[in-house]
């Protein structure tokens, strides 16, 4: 979609689901690049986009992440949403050599796992069009043929059903088949599971200030005081949560 193709589609959006009542947050921020905010329930939203814009995808919903994916090289794609604007307590990157799917913004990461929740994954899931298959007769839809979208479908599914993140992604030993360094950003932190053999590659590193994981240390060694953190491989088959403190 072109940019200046966004304010127009956003007003039509708007018009449309005021005219259905659903329920819409005026108080909206400006709309950046290729993406737009919208206060609307996911199933009212995916419901007037199919009504009327067919063609368009929703990458996520949620009232505190933001999803941002585009084709292309990573610092083009940076300009592009302007990333380095952004103000935030946390965030998750990622790019990828497509293995499993097409070179196109739907099969980029991050997949949304749900409200303010997604998901990035390095590696190949062997039983992704089989589960894929259970999913959907659960109620979980899929936009694309990718393997990591089918770990995020699981993922929303295990949250419905009343597991906690650490359940659902303890679950993911169990019920996905293949290699991968999952890293799920949530409203308040991030996890990292890496599979039973830790087939791909992953580093963790904390100092007093922050927390940073990536497949390769070199990107993390560039963040002030990188020399003095605390560096370890995540061991296999373990969940590792980090969440902001509380505030009383």
């Amino acid at each position: 979609m072109a940019t200046s193709s966004l304010p127009r589609l956003v007003g039509r959006l708007k018009a449309h689901l005021a005219e259905q009542q659903y329920p819409l947050n005026q108080r909206l921020p400006p709309e950046r690049a290729l993406s737009a905010r919208l206060g609307v329930s996911r199933s009212s939203l995916r419901k007037a986009l199919a009504e009327r814009h067919p063609e368009v995808h929703l990458m996520g919903i949620g009232e505190t992440i933001e999803i941002y994916k585009e084709k292309g090289r990573p610092e083009d794609v940076a300009a592009r949403f302007r990333l380095p604007e952004f103000h935030g307590s946390h965030a998750i990157g990622h790019t990828r050599m497509a293995t499993e799917s097409a070179v196109t913004t739907e099969h980029s990461h991050p997949f949304s796992t749900g409200l303010d929740l997604c998901l990035v994954h390095n590696g190949s899931l062997s039983n992704h069009n089989r589960l894929r298959e259970s999913l959907r007769r659960e109620g979980i839809e899929f936009q694309t043929e990718n393997d990591t979208e089918v770990a995020a479908g699981y993922l929303a599914w295990r949250l419905r059903e009343g597991a906690t993140l650490e359940q659902a992604l303890e679950g993911c030993l169990s019920d996905l088949d293949g290699f991968y360094t999952f890293a799920v950003g949530t409203a308040d932190g991030f996890a990292v599971l890496r599979d039973p053999i830790a087939c791909k590659p992953a580093v963790l590193a904390e100092t007093d200030d922050w927390v940073a994981m990536s497949s390769e240390w070199r990107s993390i060694a560039v963040l002030p005081g990188a020399a003095d953190a605390a560096a370890w491989e995540p061991k296999p088959a373990v969940t590792y949560v980090w969440e902001k403190a509380a505030v009383a």
